[in-house]
């Protein structure tokens, strides 16, 4: 695939996250090239978000995708909610119009609509295990799709039991049921991490769901997903959240929807490198 080229007038788009991976760059950059756009896209960390903030403002860059663990913590910093992120509480997408930044969370769209893409009954009783920005949306989706009972497990109380209110879910420290649903929105399971090879869930729970579904994206296939798979359940990846909600965030940074088949071959791209070094 050829290079991007870049000029003065090419723009810039990036992420900020934690632990720093490479959907966001392989992803909006192999669409750049499909559809002879002049902007690029780099991924970076940062210690100091306020300062992070300024630079996007001042630099003109045109869009930041935010991840763990800033997507609350850059509310204050912005100059506009979207109602997906004030409704919320939580960010993962900044747009720049000169100097201007609104916040959005395209999480929160790609989650209600992978729900509704695999048929998941809302008389399902559900158990979101975290309680931090993401968590935020898959509740917030959770509810909009009408599940009326779940819960909320995270052993910060005071963010757990918030969230669990919030939506009018219940709070629990711990697992004490075993509900058709599973998410996770925790880093168990994350490429990196300490948990790295964890499961999110205990054996006996993935064996009484009916659906599994892990948000964690790196690597596509989780212990988590693994596990759910060879007992034959319906799994939801975070892979697929990654995808639908890279799209969303393309479109505003862009003004560009990409088909189908574009998105399609994108994802492949994506996903094929994760076996590739760097």
């Amino acid at each position: 695939m050829e290079h991007l080229s870049i000029d003065r007038d090419t723009r810039l788009c990036m992420s900020l996250a934690g632990r720093p991976g490479n959907f966001g760059t392989r992803f909006h950059n192999f669409l750049y090239r499909e559809l002879n756009l002049n902007f690029i896209y780099k991924a970076f960390t940062t210690s100091d978000l306020p300062a992070a903030i300024c630079g996007i403002r001042a630099l003109g860059i045109r869009g930041c995708a935010v991840s763990m663990p800033f997507k609350e913590s850059c509310l204050a910093l912005m100059d506009a909610l979207d109602p997906s992120a004030s409704a919320i509480g939580a960010v993962n997408t900044i747009v720049n119009d000169d100097g201007h930044l609104r916040a959005y969370n395209t999480d929160y769209t790609a989650v209600r609509t992978l729900l509704g893409r695999h048929q998941v009954s809302s008389d399902m009783p559900f158990v979101v295990r975290g309680s931090g920005g993401m968590a935020k949306a898959v509740v917030a989706a959770l509810q909009s799709k009408g599940f009326r009972s779940g819960a909320v497990v995270a052993r910060n109380q005071a963010a757990g039991r918030a969230l669990a209110q919030m939506y009018g879910y219940a709070w629990s420290a711990t697992l004490n049921n075993r509900p058709s649903l599973i998410i996770n929105v925790t880093p168990i399971g994350m490429a990196g991490g300490a948990d790295a090879n964890q499961l999110a869930f205990e054996d006996d729970a993935i064996d009484a769901a009916a659906v599994v579904f892990d948000v964690v994206a790196s690597p596509s296939e989780t212990p988590l997903i693994r596990a759910a798979r060879a007992r034959g359940k319906k799994v939801i990846t975070g892979a697929e959240v990654l995808v639908l909600q890279g799209v969303e965030q393309f479109v505003l940074y862009t003004g560009v929807r990409p088909d189908q088949e574009q998105i399609r071959r994108a994802a492949d791209f994506v996903f094929a490198s994760e076996r590739l070094p760097g």
